[in-house]
């Protein structure tokens, strides 16, 4: 889980910012839209962000906002004299009222202690699925498979077909077709 910390409101230049926002940080008055709108961009996000499903935004260490995670955009260009190419833009949904993680995060206090990086990230129980090789342990966050267990989900489906020969000309002789 990516967590986005904020300071107070504070608005913006006319074309210092690449998403044409006229402020950023959190205030109390912003409806959710307005929050989301205003910080869900642009942020230094690690290879890690690419795998996450959630984003939770806090402000003086309270989770004031969590998103489902739809894609992370890279931003082009510069602002302020600061090159973005390696900065990213948050796109999702903002959750709501009765969405599990909504109700488990937002109003409290955020999951990982204070830091001078306004990025941070969690190791959430949402953000684990059941391994795919069928042995039901949870993997790491955006992965499908607990290190080497898909090694052992291939080589296992290699055995019922009979050796890997066989199972090279089982698979060439399926794809044959496209």
């Amino acid at each position: 889980m990516i967590i986005i910390t904020l300071g107070p409101e504070r608005t913006l230049e006319a074309g210092e910012d690449d998403l044409g926002r006229d402020r950023v940080g959190y205030s109390p008055t912003m409806s959710p839209g307005a929050l989301y709108d205003a910080n869900h961009g642009t942020w230094h996000l690690g290879e890690r962000a690419s795998r996450e499903s959630y984003a939770l935004v806090t402000f003086d260490r309270t989770v004031v906002q969590a998103i489902g995670i739809n894609h992370i955009e890279p931003v082009a260009g510069t602002y302020a004299g600061r090159e973005t190419s390696r900065r990213s833009v948050i796109h999702g949904d903002i959750l709501t009222d009765g969405h599990p993680v909504h109700d488990r995060y937002v109003g409290q206090p955020s999951p990982i202690p204070p830091q001078r990086n306004p990025v941070g990230y969690f190791d959430a129980p949402e953000d684990h699925t059941q391994c795919l090789c069928g042995c039901g342990e949870p993997t790491p966050a955006g992965k499908d498979f607990i290190p080497g267990h898909d090694q052992t989900a291939l080589h296992d489906r290699v055995r019922q077909v009979g050796t890997v020969k066989e199972f090279i000309e089982w698979f060439d002789n399926l794809r044959k077709p496209f």
